[in-house]
């Protein structure tokens, strides 16, 4: 069965950086489009960048210029690299497998496949 798990979350301090991994099993890593998203207590489930299947990656405007989605297919494994991390930060973060046929890229229901997410704290 299809399983992604995701790891690299963590305690950082405000300013700080973390790299998350998500390492897929059971689907062709090569053929699908990925994507990261999260959650803060209290509030809906945030998209945070995608990559497709050639590599060619996108970020949301929120996070546009501190968080970068890359990919390498050899290890089945996505990245989120996190740089100049802010409290508000704060949230279980997810990777997701989408839908091939998905055409909004932005939307947790173009996804199909999800991570059990990893907790990351940013302090002030």
């Amino acid at each position: 069965q299809v399983q992604l798990v995701e790891s690299g979350g963590g305690l950082v301090q405000a300013g700080g950086s973390l790299r998350l991994s998500c390492v897929a099993s059971g689907l062709t890593f090569s053929d699908i489009a990925m994507g990261w998203f999260r959650q803060a207590p209290g509030k809906e489930r945030e998209f945070l960048g995608s990559i497709n299947r050639k590599g060619s990656a996108y970020a949301a405007d929120s996070v546009q210029g501190r968080f970068t989605v890359s990919r390498d297919n050899a290890k089945n494994t996505v990245y989120l690299q996190m740089n100049s991390l802010k409290p508000e930060d704060t949230a279980v973060y997810s990777c997701a497998a989408r839908r091939p046929s998905a055409v909004v890229i932005g939307s947790p229901s173009s996804y199909n496949y999800w991570g059990q997410g990893t907790q990351v704290t940013v302090s002030s």
